[in-house]
């Protein structure tokens, strides 16, 4: 197991859905990426950078529902600002996007 947190630390973790409405290549990217812009609703438009290039096509992405940590720091990326953490399950290097099983409104909590 990893490091314990408390129940307090997780609850600072703000888990939100979002909709995927564009996708570009990240030439930039030191592995295979792709730059997502993702719809939270009331939070607004955010970015980011994900590393699913071998599991996921880019049309396939296209109005995708994902969930993503929205309350991380900006971080730099290469060229790109990172505004959120999009999370997956990680199985021999790849990654399998979390998603809700039906149609969420954007901006959703996860919890």
């Amino acid at each position: 197991m990893e490091k314990i947190i408390t129940f307090e630390d997780f609850t600072k973790i703000d888990l939100r859905v979002g909709t995927i409405i564009e996708i570009n290549d990240f030439p930039n990217a030191k592995k295979p990426a792709y730059q997502l812009t993702i719809d939270f609703g009331d939070l607004g438009i955010k970015k980011s950078s994900a590393q699913i290039t071998t599991l996921y096509k880019k049309e396939d992405l296209i109005k995708k529902q994902i969930v993503a940590v929205v309350n991380f720091p900006k971080k730099q990326i290469a060229m790109f600002m990172s505004e959120c953490l999009v999370m997956g399950a990680v199985k021999q290097n790849d990654v399998y996007l979390l998603s809700p099983e039906t149609s969420v409104k954007n901006g959703s909590v996860v919890n």
